[in-house]
């Protein structure tokens, strides 16, 4: 093949069979979550402005995206915040267009304040991003070398933005799997009707020792449908046992324990309700938590200290030729797809760029497999070799699917 794809046999114990495992996932109000989500929300909407009035995605990278807490003051049936969360949006757009009649003018301001409080207003129930909230931009133009780079790949397989590497794995883990869908779960539709009290800001921390897991749960409280402490500690006795029905059907070989905002006094302990986890608007963000793009889930959704992860961020970066976002999304397709081959236990996937390059033709796409005992590894190989080619031969399609919303990022 032309492309550099190269399959190794990795000698190592799969997740499944080590002997302990630690796995995160910040949620969809956590600090971090919600700097990864903003960034996405004005690439998208950047994105779509561009295919809209010019017929092409021009070079803009917005993942440099900050939350600032603000200051609030919960209490039982009530609270107020007393000083706005602080959204600042940076990163570098094409905010100018040459065209026949001259030069067009991108309304950068107004969609990134339109597509921010959006989703805002499409996440959250009780966060008013024209109350609680102060949006601000720091935008520049991108560096004069990359955007005519960017530029002179649009016609055809875009020339790499960067000298990056993507990475993932597939399968997840009983532990990954359970840490994901916790979170999930409280922050469903169907949770959320049952015990309306569970705030977004939901933190997940797994950790497995043999057939032990302890979860590790933080859950913002809303403060004002809660009349006073007893049902505090009632509602957090209630989601326990949610969690642990769902874990009896996702994890029904091990023993799971799970104990919920672990820094809350003994209800005999109680002086003061301002040290329970108690928010006004269903995020930390309101009282001096801040978040930064990047800082979150990687491209599975999890952080797994205990398996490869990329350092970049998928959020914000722009959906055509950055490989920050693009190799990450390619190689958990690749993972996933490789790990169903007959045999495969566990499938890595390494993708690196080179900039300047077309990224259909990375400087290698790294493949590691744990195989079965037994399995026919020559097959393996080949049909591994023959996903990771398919995948690149359609890279392209994968910015569409990204617009779309059809793939995850974090």
């Amino acid at each position: 093949m032309e492309r550099n794809i190269v399959v190794e046999k990795w000698n190592t114990t799969p997740m499944e069979e080590r002997p302990f495992e630690i796995v995160e996932r910040k949620g969809l109000g956590h600090p971090d979550y919600i700097a990864d989500s903003i960034a996405e929300a004005v690439s998208r909407a950047l994105s779509n402005y561009y295919l809209e009035n010019f017929g092409v995605i021009l070079h803009h990278n917005v993942d440099k995206v900050l939350v600032v807490g603000g200051q609030a003051k919960p209490k039982f049936k009530g609270g107020e915040v007393i000083r706005p969360i602080h959204i600042i949006v940076a990163g570098r757009v094409t905010t100018e267009v040459k065209v026949e009649s001259g030069v067009e003018l991108v309304p950068v301001g107004s969609i990134v304040l339109r597509s921010t409080k959006k989703w805002i207003r499409d996440n959250f129930r009780f966060l008013d991003p024209e109350v609680h909230m102060i949006v601000d931009y720091k935008i520049g133009r991108g560096s004069t070398d990359l955007v005519s780079m960017y530029e002179r790949g649009l016609d055809k397989v875009p020339l790499a933005n960067d000298t990056s590497l993507g990475l993932s794995f597939a399968p997840l883990s009983t532990t990954e799997k359970l840490v994901l869908e916790v979170e999930r779960y409280l922050n469903s539709p169907s949770l959320k009707k049952k015990i309306p009290q569970v705030g977004e800001d939901v933190k997940v921390m797994g950790y497995r020792n043999g057939k032990d897991i302890k979860l590790t749960v933080a859950i913002a409280m809303i403060s004002r449908l809660i009349n006073d402490k007893d049902e505090y500690f009632n509602l957090k006795d209630q989601v326990r046992e949610e969690i642990l029905k769902l874990a009896s059907k996702l994890a029904p070989d091990f023993n799971v324990n799970v104990e919920i905002n672990t820094a809350d006094p003994s209800p005999k302990d109680l002086k003061d309700p301002s040290s329970l986890y108690l928010v006004v608007t269903g995020t930390s963000a309101e009282h001096g938590d801040d978040g930064a793009t990047g800082r979150g889930n990687r491209v599975n959704g999890l952080i797994t200290p205990l398996r490869p992860m990329s350092l970049e961020a998928t959020a914000g970066k722009n959906p055509v030729s950055h490989v920050g976002k693009i190799y990450n999304v390619l190689a958990d397709k690749a993972a996933w797809r490789i790990a169903g081959i007959e045999g495969v236990k566990e499938a890595y996937v390494e993708v690196l760029s080179q900039i300047g390059k077309p990224i259909d033709k990375p400087q290698v796409a790294l493949i590691s497999i744990v195989p079965e005992e037994g399995a026919n590894f020559n097959n393996i190989k080949y049909e591994a070799q023959s996903i990771m080619n398919d995948l690149l031969e359609n890279v392209t399609k994968l910015t569409y699917e990204i617009l779309r919303g059809g793939v995850s990022l974090f």
